[in-house]
């Protein structure tokens, strides 16, 4: 059921806005659905999601119209604010957003639109499991504004799958994938690499499977152990192996090539795009620190510096939504020096790279070393940027950590 959520100042019961918080326009806003349902669990997994068994109290059927109070609760929050601007990406997350019937997803799409507006040109994502799509569900979303889907594929190969706990048919990817071409809809497909018992032939095979898809984007995520997963309790009581770190650095720097051989841009860490249009807007705008309104419970919003969380348990967000109250848990305001170590940590990942503005002197001083040591570049040559190299991607903490000292 996902990891605790952090401390905080409390928020206030009707969600408003502090009054001095000040607001810049021309600020990107985006919107994150969760959608927090899952047929079964993944070992691995640390998000906040529930099986039909753990919902004690809510009800997926009404789950939409929940969210849609909350919408309704943000667009007056942001509106008394002076803060309401059209929603410029849209993103459905889980969870399993498409256990949800296709109707209700369009029915949520619907609320924001009529409570934000949508930018010219909104990218609206939904991630979806390949089991749970057909070629109507494609050709529905599409009808209602979804402009991407993104498919959790993981791997191609069924006893990796079995590892992560994954229960769906490798073979239905590409049926997803077609379904979502045919319906006129753009396709990311997500792997993760590093499972117990995965080989690098085991990964190699799943880039290529990946890759015959011709999808127009992919994320390739190392697996992290998550302390309270399954998979943790397993490593700990010696069942099964832990990911090597080794193997994983492998791993990513053969995705690098094999993706780059076959037509994609690098432009996040663990993100490659066929070009530049086709990169994940939405979670540009997390990396570049632009203002979102997260709905759903557990979900996390940030606006001109202040950021909020909602209760967690989807029944505990209901029931406030019912009392006409905020689902917010808590919230912080972060002080000059924590966002500008947030904005090193999450500008450095992304292909543009870290302005030296960001830097103190220290840090500054400190890109020299980097550069001698091939873990940073200058890109375009003397642009004052820090700029990963490969290798820097896969030591990305050690840079962080460098440049923040």
């Amino acid at each position: 059921m996902g990891s605790a959520l952090p401390l905080g100042d409390p928020a206030p019961p009707d969600g408003a806005l502090p009054d001095d918080l000040g607001h810049d326009p021309s600020t990107p806003f985006g919107v994150y659905l969760h959608v927090p349902f899952c047929r079964e669990r993944c070992g691995y997994c640390d998000f906040n999601t529930y099986t039909a068994t753990e919902l004690q109290g809510a009800r997926q059927d009404q789950y939409a119209d929940t969210v849609g109070q909350e919408v309704s609760l943000a667009r007056r929050i942001l509106d008394d604010a002076g803060a309401l601007r059209p929603a410029q990406t849209v993103f459905f997350g889980g969870g399993t957003p498409t256990l949800l019937p296709a109707g209700d997803l369009g029915r949520m799409l619907a609320g924001v639109t009529d409570a934000f507006g949508l930018a010219d040109g909104a990218e609206i994502t939904v991630e979806a499991n390949p089991d749970t799509v057909t070629p109507a569900v494609m050709r529905e979303l599409a009808a209602s504004g979804v402009t991407r889907v993104s498919i959790g594929m993981q791997s191609a190969r069924p006893h990796v799958l079995a590892a992560l706990d994954r229960t769906h048919d490798p073979a239905n990817v590409a049926t997803a994938v077609a379904a979502a071409r045919d319906a006129g809809l753009a396709v990311s497909v997500d792997l993760i690499y590093g499972a117990p018992g995965e080989s690098l032939d085991d990964w190699r095979a799943s880039l290529e499977t990946a890759v015959a898809l011709e999808p127009d984007h992919l994320s390739a995520y190392a697996l992290i152990v998550e302390d309270g997963t399954k998979l943790a309790r397993q490593i700990r009581r010696g069942e099964v192996v832990a990911p090597d770190d080794d193997l994983q650095a492998d791993m990513y720097e053969l995705a690098d090539e094999m993706l780059a051989a076959a037509g994609f841009d690098w432009y996040e860490v663990s993100n490659w795009a066929r070009d530049d249009s086709r990169r994940s807007r939405h979670n540009l705008a997390y990396w570049r620190g632009t203002d979102w309104w997260g709905f759903g419970p557990g979900a996390h919003s940030h606006v001109a510096g202040l950021r909020w969380w909602n209760v967690k348990h989807p029944a505990a967000y209901a029931q406030r939504l019912a009392r006409g109250e905020s689902p917010a848990a808590a919230r912080e305001r972060p002080d000059a020096t924590a966002r500008r170590l947030e904005s090193v940590l999450l500008r450095s990942r992304i292909r543009e790279g870290l302005p030296f503005t960001e830097l103190t002197d220290e840090g500054v001083r400190a890109v020299a070393s980097l550069v001698d040591e091939g873990l940073v570049a200058a890109e375009p040559a003397g642009a004052e940027r820090v700029v990963l190299t490969r290798r820097g991607r896969l030591l990305a903490d050690t840079v962080v950590r460098t440049l923040t000292a």
